[in-house]
């Protein structure tokens, strides 16, 4: 069988893509409820991120990855007072008075739901997904919560363009094949106190999987589950000015694991700046700032460090987010700062 350039630019970049599991985003440290649905509610407002990413700048059929995100919590506990022991409007949640006087959070419910695409060449993933968490404290300071996520995910081929020979009755180029829709499920559990937050969580947990082999269609598990584990400490460097490390871990089966290390540092609740490191992929600067208590905006770019540097100029990734139903007039998400 004879391909066309395109196909062969089609496969290149949809395996380097889909090998990492679910699309990457450098701005984990800023939406990890993408990552960990035990994060639904964990902020006394309605929490909306919108997001843009688009990766290898110059390369063409370059992936390119939307995404709106909402969460809030609900129960009593959030009507009555704070669920998250804020103890004044506008409290900035950076300060050490904050810190020391801080009380583990009320136990109550979050919801929320994503949904994201990704393109890469002929391939569109899409996911979209509602969750479900529980919040308690254990002790004085430390918060426990433990979410899931239920939805449907899809992997789109447009096979218009292809050019190839001896094509009628293969099933790999059949769109019956491979535009589908299927179930995804996830799992996660967050545990977090003024200063710590660690996190672990499961995607893809369920879904079959039709394997061509010489022409032939034999069923088997449809996707991979990933697997992620989050961790982060915030250091005051003085009254108003902290620094937050943290990290990822990523994996996904049959696939090799992927760290990410971020730096961030945080003034007040206002600017924040940092720097990051995917191994065998990336560096990448951020910045961002927060508009009040309504609005906050983040930007980053990544160097490549992979053989694509080559044939790309790097990769953006902008963040919007929205603080809705602030009625403690917050500037920012307390984990994030």
């Amino acid at each position: 069988m004879k391909f066309s350039l395109g196909l062969i630019v089609f496969v290149a970049v949809s395996l380097f893509s889909y090998g990492q599991g679910r699309p990457r985003t450098s701005q984990y440290i800023f939406n990890n409820y993408l990552l960990n649905p035990a994060i639904s509610g964990i902020d006394n407002y309605t929490d909306v991120k919108m997001g843009y990413r688009n990766q290898w700048q110059g390369m063409k059929d370059a992936p390119r990855t939307y995404y709106v995100s909402l969460h809030a919590p609900i129960g009593e506990a959030f009507i009555r007072s704070s669920v998250n022991s804020f103890p004044a409007v506008g409290e900035n949640p950076l300060s050490r008075q904050y810190v020391n006087s801080f009380m583990s959070a009320e136990p109550h419910h979050g919801v929320g739901f994503y949904a994201l695409t990704d393109k890469a060449g002929m391939i569109r993933q899409s996911i979209v997904n509602a969750t479900y968490a529980y919040h308690l404290g254990l002790s004085e300071i430390l918060n426990m919560s433990v979410g899931v996520s239920a939805g449907f995910s899809s992997i789109n081929i447009d096979i218009s363009n292809v050019i190839a020979d001896n094509i009628p009755g293969d099933a790999l180029l059949s769109a019956d094949y491979n535009n589908r829709i299927r179930p995804d499920v996830g799992f996660g559990i967050w545990m977090y106190t003024p200063r710590v937050f660690l996190g672990l969580s499961a995607k893809q947990l369920i879904g079959r999987h039709e394997r061509i082999t010489d022409g032939q269609a034999t069923v088997g598990q449809y996707q991979q589950p990933s697997f992620y584990g989050t961790v982060g400490y915030k250091f005051f460097l003085g009254e108003d000015l902290a620094i937050v490390p943290s990290g990822l871990l990523s994996y996904a089966l049959n696939s090799p694991a992927a760290i990410d290390a971020n730096l961030k540092l945080a003034y007040k609740d206002k600017l924040w700046a940092g720097s990051g490191y995917r191994n065998n992929d990336s560096y990448s600067l951020m910045a961002g700032f927060n508009v009040g208590y309504l609005l906050n905006l983040s930007y980053s770019y990544d160097f490549s460090t992979s053989p694509l540097r080559k044939v790309n100029t790097g990769s953006h990734e902008i963040v919007i987010g929205l603080l809705l139903n602030n009625r403690y007039k917050v500037n920012c998400s307390q984990r994030q700062f």
